[in-house]
């Protein structure tokens, strides 16, 4: 089971300040012990160089004052018998004889003696001398031992106190890291598709909780931005389809209501089919802006005579163009190739083509230009219309969006031709831009893809 975040924190802020006052109390406990056993040890040291440099001539020997307290001494044959000795020195601090043969430097130990108030601890130090004899010097040191055990409780107490401290800090501290997220994800359940352009609350703090509410928001704003954009689509793909289908459904109504002649059947088919066509272009655009949208609209590039394909898309529309007394011309550069999806770019060719059409006056001209630079395919198509409007350049390659609202669909198709050249460039990592000729001359949309 995932343990929570503040939980978390919490516990290793514990384990981290258990482990440091460990640390720290063992350290300082070693070292304090060090010290006292050091200053006992110099002490005794001094004691028996003393006697070794003035050997006593009796048996007793006196109790030496110093700073770490009165000094037990006594003197020990090799076979282990006391030569000389302070009164009452502790039986526990002698030596046996094999101890005695074995010693060749100065041996610092403890042991417990008894006394009236229990057993205490003594320090002492043997020490060789000449002749194979052993100076032992000692002292109480059941005070610092005392001091000793005393630092022991004090940082066995302030071990959990501590931890449990951390414990409470850790907690706090992650509860009040983690309100921000909190609120944060409050807010996100309760936004829904009905209130897309609600915000999760972002910490004044400038830190990285800030820094990732954000990230969020701007997720949301993109989100948002496909979402609407989604909703027109549809809401503007039934509006178009709810015109081909209403005359559909009244041609097939006039037709069934009372008896037809043959050619009154054959216009109300062929009227029929039409609107059909309509529908089935609208829905395979359709499908072209869902894969591009997706980033999935499928390019299969290959090398192009460019010039070629300029030509195939212009007598497409050779006769349309003929009808309507508009000019067809194509400006390309000799020998021009590319490596493009022929199909796609040919279908963005007719768009544009398409949409010059529709917008060229009777005796004026479509001009089609393909050129390239170091990096890059330049399609052009010009047309001698009335140019685009300057509020709809903003938005020309938006789905469904059209220069003149009042246009009928039928005069000024559906308003995806744009689109679909935009994703078809996008498709082979190129770029479109439209922009109004110089001096009114009309309008020119051109896309650019790699080369």
């Amino acid at each position: 089971m995932t343990l929570p975040i503040r939980l978390r924190l919490a516990l290793v802020s514990a384990v981290l300040v258990a482990a440091l006052v460990s640390g720290l109390g063992a350290l300082v406990y070693l070292r304090l012990e060090a010290d006292l056993v050091a200053s006992v040890t110099d002490g005794l040291t001094e004691r028996a160089q003393d006697l070794l440099d003035n050997p006593p001539s009796g048996s007793a020997l006196p109790l030496a004052s110093s700073d770490i307290g009165d000094v037990l001494a006594a003197i020990q044959a090799p076979d282990g018998s006391i030569v000389a000795a302070t009164p009452e020195f502790p039986a526990t601090g002698l030596l046996d004889a094999g101890s005695i043969t074995g010693l060749g430097a100065p041996l610092s130990f403890e042991r417990a003696v008894p006394s009236e108030e229990g057993p205490a601890a003594i320090r002492l130090l043997a020490t060789p001398a000449a002749g194979g004899r052993v100076i032992i010097t000692g002292v109480a040191f059941d005070d610092e031992r005392a001091t000793l055990d005393a630092l022991r409780v004090e940082l066995a107490i302030a071990l959990p106190v501590a931890v449990l401290l951390a414990l409470a800090t850790g907690w706090l501290v992650g509860t009040a890291a983690m309100r921000p997220v909190d609120r944060m994800r409050l807010e996100a359940e309760a936004i829904s598709e009905t209130d897309l352009d609600r915000r999760l609350p972002v910490p004044a703090t400038h830190d990285e909780l800030a820094a990732l509410g954000k990230s969020l928001n701007r997720m949301l704003e993109r989100l948002q931005v496909t979402v609407e954009r989604e909703r027109r689509l549809v809401d503007d793909a039934s509006h178009e389809l709810r015109t081909p289908l209403a005359n559909l459904k009244a041609e097939l109504d006039l037709a069934l209501r009372r008896a037809r002649t043959e050619p009154e059947l054959i216009d109300a088919l062929r009227s029929a089919l039409e609107e059909t066509d309509r529908m089935t272009r609208l829905a395979a655009d359709l499908l072209v802006l869902a894969r591009a949208d997706r980033g999935t609209l499928p390019v299969h590039p290959r090398d192009v005579n460019v010039e070629q394909l300029v030509a195939e898309s212009l007598g497409r529309f050779a006769g349309r163009a003929s009808g309507a007394g508009v000019a067809l011309e194509s400006e390309v550069e000799p020998g021009l190739r590319a490596t493009v999806d022929p199909d796609r770019v040919g279908q963005a060719l007719d768009n544009l083509v398409d949409n010059a059409l529709r917008q060229t006056r009777r005796g004026g001209t479509v001009t089609v230009r393909a050129a390239r630079d170091a990096a890059s395919i330049h399609l052009a198509v010009a047309d001698a219309g009335p140019g685009f409007p300057d509020d709809f350049l903003g938005r020309a390659f938006e789905p469904f969006a059209r220069a003149d609202a009042g246009r009928t669909r039928s005069d000024g198709g559906v308003g995806l031709g744009l689109t679909i050249v935009r994703a078809v460039a996008r498709a082979h990592g190129g770029a479109v831009e439209a922009a109004n000729r110089p001096g009114g001359g009309g309008a020119v949309v051109e896309m650019t893809l790699p080369a």
